[in-house]
């Protein structure tokens, strides 16, 4: 079951898919998902750089996580005809860099966003 955060979070996504409708570049729904957050007074960064940490260096390979919300729910965009194995896999691993137990695979590229979101955990 779904927390009353990320619930308000998939509320704020399902607003702007109502809006805006599939077919657009997944930056338009970043920064309009990132506006309708604002509008909510839900704290997030935008393009969060996340590091590579190895053998005791940091390594800034050039991941950047969507929208990290309030440090705790990351969101992972997208716009594709289809979600892949390589999509999952980029979200957990940016859950697993960021210390972040709980994300969002968000495809706006469906008629129904709710069919678009699938929630992982740690």
């Amino acid at each position: 079951m779904n927390d009353p955060f990320t619930q308000k979070v998939i509320g704020c996504a399902i607003e702007v898919h109502r809006e805006l409708g599939p077919g657009l570049l997944e930056s338009a729904y970043q920064l309009c998902l990132s506006h309708e957050l604002t509008l909510n007074q839900i704290p997030h960064k935008l393009e969060k750089s996340m590091p590579v940490y190895y053998k005791g260096i940091e390594i800034e390979c050039g991941y950047r996580i969507d929208i990290l919300v309030d440090d705790r729910l990351v969101l992972e965009l997208k716009a594709v005809d289809k979600v892949s194995g390589i999509h999952k896999a980029q979200l957990l691993t940016y859950m697993k860099l960021s210390k972040t137990p709980v994300g969002l695979l968000m495809n706006f590229n469906v008629k129904k966003l709710s069919d678009g979101v699938e929630r992982f955990r740690l």
